[in-house]
């Protein structure tokens, strides 16, 4: 862990996600973004964000595959909070280039091809987003996944050279529910249908019973880790 990391996680030890994130407001000003995928762990950090006029900017990867309940959490969010969510999309060049080439569902044929896909459709629009800034807020909590359990509230990230905080990274799915309940939050409607995990629609299946959290994300790639690239542990970055 760098010394920023490190001194970022001495200043918020202690703290409660708000304080926490009012205090990184503070000390990182403008260079502090959020990204949000509008899940149920995203939906209580914006709620603590907007609701409490923090100077933090809010921003999301518009894949161009997403669900339709997805932008209708996007649009909802908007109209209560009446604050921007800024949208990164992939380059469109690149986008026409992989599908004339391969077709439309590439993804499904090979690790290698759906690993292109979602460098260019989510890795490189958030490069982008993260240019210039000096913190990363995210919704990440230790229980979703064993690779995430193994991580920490705060981080250093190489590839980004920043520094990545978990507000919410030891609760509970329980606990976030009941932020949602309490404060009213909209939230996506696909959670309440077996999708603990939403991401792109081709890539994205609710889970059953007993099945790991993340076991609905690429699905027909025998693997046990299930990230795409965006928060990986000791890698560039993976989620």
């Amino acid at each position: 862990m760098s010394e920023l990391a490190e001194h970022i996680k001495q200043e918020t030890t202690g703290l409660n996600p708000v304080e926490a994130l009012t205090l990184l407001s503070d000390i990182f000003h403008d260079e502090i973004v959020f990204s949000t995928s509008f899940g149920w762990e995203d939906q209580v950090i914006i709620h603590m964000i907007f609701s409490n006029n923090l100077p933090i900017k809010v921003f999301t990867l518009e894949t161009g595959r997403l669900f339709p309940e997805t932008y209708y959490v996007w649009n909802r969010t908007m109209e209560i909070y009446g604050k921007p969510v800024h949208a990164y999309y992939p380059q469109t060049s690149l986008v026409e280039q992989m599908v004339s080439t391969k077709g439309p569902s590439s993804f499904y044929e090979t690790v290698e091809n759906r690993k292109e896909c979602c460098g260019i459709r989510k890795i490189e629009p958030l490069k982008r987003a993260l240019a210039g800034n000096k913190c990363w807020i995210t919704g990440i909590r230790a229980e979703q996944s064993a690779n995430r359990q193994v991580m920490d509230n705060v981080e250093w990230d190489e590839g980004n050279q920043l520094v990545k905080f978990h507000p919410i990274y030891s609760w509970s799915l329980e606990e976030v529910k009941e932020y949602i309940k309490k404060y009213n939050i909209p939230y996506n409607t696909l959670h309440d249908r077996g999708f603990p995990s939403i991401g792109c629609a081709p890539c994205t299946r609710a889970v059953q019973p007993g099945e790991d959290f993340r076991a609905g994300r690429w699905w027909w790639e025998d693997q046990s880790k299930k990230e795409c690239g965006l928060h990986g542990v000791n890698e560039v970055i993976e989620k």
